[in-house]
């Protein structure tokens, strides 16, 4: 079975950079079969809406919120993927999640908490 492990997040101030990990780990046969790996986030009094995407080819996807101010990238060899971000503001302040992709609901973990500061 699956599992992921969320790292990162904090307290940053506007225009700050942060890294977030999402490290998986499992049976090497279902760690193949994986279609991708996403990224969440929910801000205050809003729901959860998925703002990255990564496929199993490494083919990256943002929206348009963050695109320009967030990268993907993953380390394969550590079975992790990595939310960039850079020239923080404060609307992006929310938990952050990681899950696979289609997401799983068995996945969702506690999240990250990334605080932006003005």
């Amino acid at each position: 079975q699956v599992r992921l492990v969320e790292s990162g997040g904090g307290l940053v101030q506007a225009g700050g950079s942060l890294r977030l990990s999402c490290s998986a780990s499992g049976p090497p046969e279902s760690l193949m079969v994986l279609q991708g790996w996403t990224w969440y986030r929910q801000t205050p009094g809003a729901q959860r809406v998925q703002i990255a995407y990564m496929s199993s080819r490494g083919t990256a996807n943002l929206d348009d919120a963050v695109k320009d101010r967030f990268a993907l990238s993953r380390d394969l060899g550590k079975n992790t993927v990595y939310l960039e971000m850079t020239n923080l503001k404060p609307d992006d302040t929310g938990i952050y999640y990681c899950n696979t992709f289609p997401p799983s609901d068995a996945l969702w973990g506690p999240g990250l908490q990334v605080t932006v500061s003005s």
